[in-house]
């Protein structure tokens, strides 16, 4: 088979050159006829307007046979909750506390911005350890960063379209997971927020694997626990580190900036 190909190209290509030499040949032939040489002129010019044409729309159904492939993969959408499903907007609710300035930054230095933040999403240790960790960071806004911290499920806020999304994705056929970066104490404090939940076929939180992404483990630990084949995943998440660690796994990704972005991005997988 592929020496039939390889002999098809080559006569292929003699015979383009014999074309394309015809005009040559009628100008200096010694009984010059400038019909003929017309004739051959335009022949060349068609042969060359085809072969474009043939280009383009070989490329096009090639294009169009990868997209067809790829979408024949994607069985199985990962989300990641926070800025995919719901909004985490810790600066509007620290501003509700009305702190001056100075102290509100050593705060937000203390908790939301800390390094303890999201090691606390591994979840090795109860959250009073935690909560000890953020305060002496701060030590003299202690019993502020404590208040802060307690109220912190305030952060969370479904976004409207979620439940909705969820639901018309397992409409469609395909199972929906979470993997998330998620603080057991903001699980036990944000549920309500959480509704998309019911709908998952099922979910790993790094308070429970205690793992976090981007390591690669925690990407094997949801795809061994669902039996599920990288090839067949898409994974969203809002952080293009996380999305990279996924990718590094096998798995598709979309790194998440909005609904319309990341619709459409699911569209060229073949996800609609």
């Amino acid at each position: 088979m592929k020496n039939w190909k390889k002999y098809a190209a080559i006569i292929g290509v003699i015979a383009l050159l014999m074309i394309f030499c015809l005009p040559m040949y009628f100008a200096l032939k010694g009984d010059f006829s400038q019909k003929q040489f017309m004739a051959s002129l335009f022949t060349v010019l068609f042969v060359a307007v085809m072969c474009y044409v043939l280009l383009m729309l070989f490329k096009y159904l090639n294009k169009k046979k990868e997209e067809q492939q790829v979408a024949g993969e994607i069985k199985n959408v990962i989300f990641d909750v926070g800025k995919v499903l719901v909004d985490y907007d810790w600066e509007s609710y620290l501003d509700s506390f009305g702190f001056a300035p100075e102290k509100r930054e050593r705060i937000a230095n203390a908790t939301f911005l800390s390094p303890v933040w999201e090691e606390r999403d591994r979840g090795l240790y109860e959250e009073e350890v935690y909560l000890k960790q953020f305060q002496e960071l701060d030590p003299q806004d202690a019993e502020d960063i404590e208040k802060v911290i307690k109220g912190s499920g305030q952060t969370i806020r479904k976004r409207p379209y979620a439940d909705t999304w969820v639901k018309y994705l397992k409409s469609k056929g395909y199972h929906v997971y979470i993997l998330s970066n998620y603080s057991s104490y903001m699980l036990d404090h944000t549920k309500k927020e959480l509704t998309f939940r019911r709908e998952m076929d099922g979910e790993v939180f790094s308070c429970y694997a205690k793992q976090l992404k981007p390591d690669a483990e925690i990407y094997q630990t949801i795809l061994n626990k669902y039996q599920l084949k990288p090839e067949e995943c898409v994974f969203i998440d809002d952080r293009p580190e996380n999305c990279r660690g996924a990718q590094e796994q096998g798995i598709h990704t979309i790194c998440f900036k909005d609904f319309k972005q990341v619709t459409a991005d699911l569209e060229k997988l073949g996800v609609k």
